[in-house]
């Protein structure tokens, strides 16, 4: 991290298939060892699987819908103050709302064992349209983890 000045945002060239941004984000967190092109197909395919399985017309606005549904606002960081070390619940940057509620949905969907990532992430996007599952779980936890400790909010920095 440079001392002197803020890191330059990269600009993501939008998916060549829909056009956006968010999904080219998620080709890119979904591949591994630089293999883009298996990564796309994988989620191209997830993402007809996640449409039929929704019943929806437009697959990408379904897509943003789901990831949106999986999005948390707030987080607890630790914060040390006079020998105790307290949890302070602090609001999260909009991209990093983004990219917790995409490394999410991406580690849920390769936890489900016996099904292939397609399968799995058809799944988890499934369950996040619907407002359920465990990647909506890990989000209200973080919501719950930061409304107990709603009391330390005055220790934010």
């Amino acid at each position: 991290m440079s001392r002197r000045r803020r890191a330059e945002k990269r600009v993501t060239v939008p998916d060549p298939v829909f056009g956006s941004e968010l999904l080219a984000k998620f080709i890119n967190k979904v591949m591994i060892g630089g293999k883009k092109s298996t990564a796309a197909r994988i989620i191209y395919n997830a993402l007809e699987k996640f449409s039929k399985r929704v019943k929806a017309e437009n697959q990408l606005e379904a897509f943003e819908q789901a990831v949106e549904n999986a999005k948390p606002t707030l987080e607890v960081k630790s914060r040390r103050i006079g020998g105790a070390t307290y949890q302070v619940p602090v609001e999260i940057p909009t991209s990093r709302r983004v990219s917790m509620a995409m490394k999410w949905i991406i580690t849920h969907a390769r936890a489900k064992a016996g099904r292939s990532m397609e399968e799995g992430l058809a799944a988890e996007l499934a369950d996040c349209y619907n407002n359920q599952g465990t990647t909506i779980k890990r989000k209200d936890d973080t919501h719950r983890m930061a409304e107990a400790n709603k009391a330390f909010a005055n220790y934010r920095w």
